[in-house]
């Protein structure tokens, strides 16, 4: 293998020849290195590290219109979705601070290749894959942590500096909205790169022709290049984990949990105690959901449905108080076209990821959830202190 410089290294493989050009996904530098490689190597095929998703996203060819908000939230895939626009608006934001477009790096390989008549292989794993993977491998706990790293990510991007861009250099663009914590969660580190870069190691071997140029973040290249000659297994880094059986037992443990105490106290104590008891649940319960609701200025009606719904939704794991107030905030403000053509500039700021009303559903459906948790936590040991 040739290093020509720190971020371009040429090797043969299998007979062909592969140039990998390592990346930072906001620096102008490395858009026109990758631009130049292309047009002096006239390569085959260029490979570049986005799924079909995220192309159109980068390319503005995601059809915003056509989200049905509804359906996200029926379907459960809130947190999913929130987490994904939490990160490219950290990645817009930083992208304009310094005077490049999101994912410019990529059109212009894209760009260059079709100028050249090469062919463009999408190599790496679908994010939505890559997310979901990530989720439901995190503990209970990691998970709380990672949605308050990612809440957080919304106010840092003004602080980095032109000198951070360096250290930016190292990390993926689905890194950047969680550089500060990836070290606490080396589960987020292992489904979020390791898996990725043994993915597209694996799809970058397999590209066609005798000269391949392959344009990934450069904290991707270390690893690719450890295991572009192994036997990946594919299949299995593709698919969607089952939810863990612990989750399981958690969602429908706390509410016979809860049941249980009621009934105890009606045996210990009498009738009086299991009625206290469950009013410290539906009160507790139900106002820290209010207050999720309440944080993100939900609609009134969406506040009270909160508190209504959240000792109810509480004791029945098919169902969650975030979800009931999702839905009722989308029938009260529902979103309108100029939301959802709004949506890809409205991320970047606060205020704006604060005021598009589809954002605003799904700051409703997490907040809720979480006071909801919080709520049952809290609830539990008080109404054990009427016994």
């Amino acid at each position: 293998m040739t290093v020509e410089n720190e971020n371009v290294h040429r090797l043969t493989l299998k007979g062909k020849e592969l140039i990998l050009v390592g990346t930072a996904h906001v620096s102008k530098e490395s858009a026109d290195l990758v631009e130049r490689t292309i047009e002096e190597e006239a390569p085959d095929t260029v490979c570049v590290e986005l799924c079909k998703s995220r192309f159109d996203a980068i390319r503005q060819k995601a059809n915003w219109e056509e989200m049905d908000v509804l359906k996200i939230i029926r379907e459960k895939r809130t947190s999913l979705l929130l987490s994904q626009l939490i990160m490219a608006s950290f990645q817009k934001k930083i992208a304009e601070k310094f005077g490049i477009n999101p994912g410019e790096e990529m059109l212009r390989a894209i760009g260059k290749a079709e100028q050249k008549g090469a062919e463009v292989a999408l190599v790496d794993r679908d994010i939505r894959t890559t997310m979901t993977r990530t989720w439901r491998t995190m503990r209970f706990s990691s998970k709380f942590r990672f949605f308050f790293e990612l809440m957080l990510s919304l106010f840092v991007a003004e602080d980095i500096t032109e000198e951070d861009i360096e250290e930016l250099k190292k990390h993926d663009a689905l890194e950047l909205a969680m550089q500060t914590f990836g070290k606490k969660l080396p589960e987020v580190k292992a489904t979020l790169i390791d898996e990725r870069d043994r993915f597209m190691a694996h799809e970058i071997s397999r590209a066609a022709g005798d000269k391949i140029v392959a344009v990934v973040g450069v904290g991707h290249v270390q690893g690719i290049l450890e295991h572009l000659t192994d036997d990946v297994d594919i299949a299995a880094i593709s698919e969607v984990p089952p939810k863990g059986k612990l989750g399981r037992i958690i969602a429908w443990g706390i509410p016979a949990v809860i049941i249980g105490i009621i009934v105890a106290g009606f045996f210990h104590s009498g009738s009086q105690a299991s009625i206290d008891m469950i009013k410290w649940w539906i009160i507790v319960n139900g106002v820290l959901a209010g207050l999720g609701a309440l944080v993100v200025m939900a609609h009134p009606i969406t506040i009270v449905s909160s508190v209504i719904a959240a000792p109810l939704t509480s004791i029945n794991p098919t169902i969650a108080a975030g979800w009931v107030a999702g839905l009722v905030e989308a029938s009260l403000r529902k979103p309108q076209v100029k939301d959802f053509m709004a949506l890809k500039d409205d991320i970047a700021t606060v205020r704006g990821f604060w005021n598009n009303k589809i954002t605003r559903i799904l700051l409703v459906v997490v907040f809720v959830n979480l006071g909801s948790a919080i709520g049952t936590f809290v609830a539990i040991p008080l109404m054990m202190r009427v016994l």
